[in-house]
This record gives C-alpha cells, structure tokens and sequence, in this order.
C-alpha cells in the first residue's frame, strides 16, 4: 500500500481536483483520518482499496468533465473487490449482487447487455464520477471507517460540484446517498432517487426508475454528450 507516513497527503491526485481539495488535505480532520488509517495498519489491518486506489474517482474523472454523479455508500470489503470506483469491481472479480441489480435495470431502460466484468471504468472515462461517501474500509467488515472523516472530504467533493458547476446528473440510490445529497441545488442540477439496488431493496422501486435514460435525456437537454452505458466485454 506504500509507505503510510505519506498516506492521502503525497499520494497523486488528479490536478483539477486536487486545487479544489488541498484545503481539505491541509485541514486537522485529514489530518486526523490519516493518523486513523496508519494506527490500523500497524495493527495488521487490511484496508481496501489499496491506497493508490482511494482517490480513483477523482482521478479517473476530472472536475470539469463530470456530466453525471453516482453516489455509493462505502468500498466493497471483499479481497480484490474496491478499486475505488463506487459499485464497481476490477475485471476479474466475479460482479456482485447490487451491480447484477444495477445490470438488471440497464438492460430494460436502455437494451443493455450485461458484461461478464463488473468494471465501470468506461462510465468513469464519459464523465460519470463514481463516488463513495467513505473511501476506504476494513477488510470484511462493511461500514466501518463510517464516521472518520471521509464523509465530510466527500460532501467538499459534492459541494465543490454543486456551486462550480450547473447541469450535472445526481444519482442517488438508498437513504444514505440521498441524505448526502441534501446540499444539491436542485434549481441547478438534477436530482434523481429511488430505493438501493441491493437485493433487499431493489425490487422496491430501483427496478423500472429508468435513471439512465432520465440522465441522457437530461445530458442532450443542455446540449451535453449522453452517456453511452453499453460497457465492452
């Protein structure tokens, strides 16, 4: 994972990104969250993703080429699952139960065929920004870097997007992201919620929200390139 004493503050950063944020990078909450993270790695704790992944959000799409921000909850906590991009896995790791749900809608609002990969870095590269609320988290154990400090580095990320910028897709599924998504001028952006994909809520309303659509619909509104949500493989 590289040398911890330099964890979060030397590690590369996407450079329109990293202008908006090093506010955040120099503040005592940072600060505090990577002393957090170095105490669990002494202990022997397992931390995903691996640091050079944390920031992979930011760094795969760039400040002025968001169109669309999908909002996650926390990296998954399975070996070689998070690579820092909310749902998604890397190629070679079997895709997991919310984003066989999130495949599941794709193929009835917009005919797409599911992959054998669950990778959504193509999303990423069109300027979908696929984000978490917390950024890292213990091996097997879902939620517990809940309340370090992540989530306040993110709302930056979401409020930064909010004021600068107009126009932009947020999507949020499940209580958690939508109680994020408070800060978000809905007079400038476009807002859309509706049950998680996992399999204890999709059947309660993620099914049939036609998200993808809606977004591109939005997208061409304002004379912005659509999504193309086909992935390769």
């Amino acid at each position: 994972m590289g040398q911890i004493e330099s964890e979060l503050s030397e590690i590369e950063l996407e450079t329109s990104w990293r202008k908006r944020l090093q506010e955040d990078f120099d503040s005592e909450y940072m600060t505090k969250l990577r002393n957090f993270l170095r105490e669990q790695k002494t202990l022997g704790k397992t931390i995903y993703p691996a640091t050079d992944e944390i920031f992979a959000a930011l760094n795969a799409t760039p400040f002025d080429a968001v169109k669309v921000v999908i909002l996650g909850q926390d990296p998954y906590h399975g070996p070689g699952q998070a690579h820092g991009l909310c749902f998604s896995v890397k190629p070679d790791v079997p895709v997991p139960p919310s984003l066989r749900n999130i495949y599941k809608e794709l193929a009835a609002d917009v005919n797409f065929l599911p992959p054998k990969h669950g990778c959504l870095i193509e999303w990423a590269q069109q300027g979908v920004l696929l984000l978490n609320s917390v950024l890292t988290v213990e091996q097997s154990l879902a939620a517990s870097h809940k309340g370090i400090g992540w989530e306040k580095f993110t709302d930056s990320v979401v409020n930064q997007l909010n004021e600068e910028m107009g126009n932009i897709v947020f999507i949020l599924w499940g209580n958690y992201a939508q109680k994020k998504g408070e800060m978000i001028d809905r007079q400038r952006h476009l807002v859309l919620q509706s049950p998680h994909p996992s399999p204890l809520s999709a059947s309660r309303g993620f099914y049939g929200n036609h998200h993808f659509t809606k977004s591109n619909e939005y997208l061409r509104t304002y004379d912005k390139t659509a999504i193309d949500w086909q992935l390769s493989g």
